[in-house]
């Protein structure tokens, strides 16, 4: 096969599911692909929310100081070559084509999953190109996932709270115990939630990491970032687009890893580093349109305090399209008093979508006002084009709920050569 689709399509069949957590079958296959140690340093970043935007902060402040850079993040939102990166650029077709011969070769009889293929693929490419640093994103976890198959260097939390029940539990600290899987004995550890789970503190004590909690031995606010200790250091930083603390704990990574730019070069890149899907902002026929991937009730609640942080002089729009194993109510309610009115829209080639009727009911359970409500569920490009007649000068359209939502959205956009970033 030599064109990625056709790869692509026969890794989703690979494996008799989606999801298999575990890390001996792909352990093995990257000890034959010479694959298990990609970079001379690794930091891993696991979180419910945030370590996408903790990723590409790592990944562009190490461009700006001219260290090499493999960078793996999950999923992609129009082409699956977002993915993988390196020194900032995806990788092409024909590179991760060989990469994908390379793993198919490896593994031999043995069964991976799409996650775990691609995985590997990422790894090997990285291992080629001799990149310095390889930043690795989490897909699901933390102790089973195949990222954790390499000991970290540093290891990152960037938050816990509750999604993806139905693999990692319903309750914080049971999850946490999951994400703290990526910390290694008496490695680093960086935690970017101000309020982390016991089992995260605990596990960090139990294996004698060297522990940096936000709010304690860093933090990010007043346009300053601070950390304590050796190094200690106090640089003044812009407003940014992403999460602070994302962000923050990007910061404390690299410093720790002595691979942090100078103050200015800093700035410059924080100042106009911005991530698709991720509170981004487009003009879209003379409009503002704001892109956000968040899906649990915890990314609802940073994207509504946002929100709040940049009025516009009209109203505020939300296209909201969902998967059925969301918790709808949850996702809304912290928005609602920042929505005038609500467009509940339908993804309907997907089959993980919620229907309508779960739709307008999880809006009811929020206590959005049913005036607020159009009753007419759409297609989410339907409804796109249907709001180009109701946004007004001075609107504002936020697109959330999933990053399918987002990614068809962004697409339409580029189709109709309108989107500017």
């Amino acid at each position: 096969m030599r064109d990625l689709q056709s790869w692509l399509t026969r890794l989703e069949q690979l494996h008799p599911t989606e999801i298999e957590l575990g890390l001996e079958r792909v352990s093995a296959v990257a000890r034959r692909l010479d694959a298990d140690t990609p970079a001379r340093r690794v930091i891993t970043v696991a979180g419910t929310n945030g370590k996408g935007s903790c990723v590409r902060t790592m990944e562009s402040l190490l461009s700006a100081a001219g260290h090499s850079t493999g960078a793996y993040s999950s999923p992609h939102l129009l082409r699956f070559n977002e993915r993988i990166r390196i020194d900032g650029e995806e990788v092409g077709d024909e590179d991760l084509i060989t990469a994908f011969e390379a793993v198919e070769q490896a593994r031999g009889e043995t069964s991976l999953t799409y996650f775990e293929f691609t995985t590997l693929a990422a790894f090997w490419l990285f291992k080629r190109a001799e990149v310095e640093f390889a930043l690795l994103e989490v897909g699901l976890g933390g102790r089973l996932d195949a990222v954790n198959l390499v000991d970290a260097d540093i290891a990152v939390i960037t938050s816990v709270a509750v999604d993806h029940e139905a693999w990692l539990g319903n309750d914080r600290e049971v999850i946490g115990a999951e994400k703290a899987g990526i910390l290694r004995r008496g490695k680093t550890f960086v935690c970017a939630d101000a309020h982390p789970p016991a089992s995260v503190v605990d596990a960090a004590r139990e294996l004698g990491c060297e522990s940096y909690f936000i709010g304690h031995q860093f933090e990010i606010g007043d346009h300053r970032f601070r950390l304590q200790g050796e190094p200690e250091l106090t640089i003044g930083v812009p407003q940014v687009q992403l999460p602070p603390a994302s962000v923050a704990a990007a910061l404390t990574a690299l410093s720790l890893a002595g691979a942090l730019p100078g103050a200015d070069e800093v700035c410059r890149v924080l100042e106009t580093l911005q991530m698709p899907g991720r509170c981004q902002r487009l003009d879209w026929l003379g409009r503002e349109l704001v892109l956000d991937v968040g899906h649990n009730p915890a990314a609802a609640t940073y994207l509504a305090e946002w929100l709040a942080q940049r009025p516009v002089s009209g109203r505020t729009l939300a296209l909201v399209a969902v998967m059925a194993d969301k918790d709808v109510p949850g996702l809304v309610a912290p928005l609602k008093h920042e929505i005038d009115h609500w467009f509940p829209a339908l993804l309907p080639d997907n089959p993980r979508a919620a229907d309508a009727a779960q739709l307008l009911r999880g809006l009811s359970e929020a206590g959005v006002p049913e005036a607020q409500v159009d009753r007419q569920c759409m297609p989410v490009a339907e409804r796109l084009q249907s709001l180009t007649e109701v946004l007004q000068a001075g609107d504002r359209l936020l697109v959330f709920g999933s990053f399918f939502t987002v990614a068809e959205v962004l697409q339409l956009t580029r189709e109709q050569h309108d989107g500017q970033s």
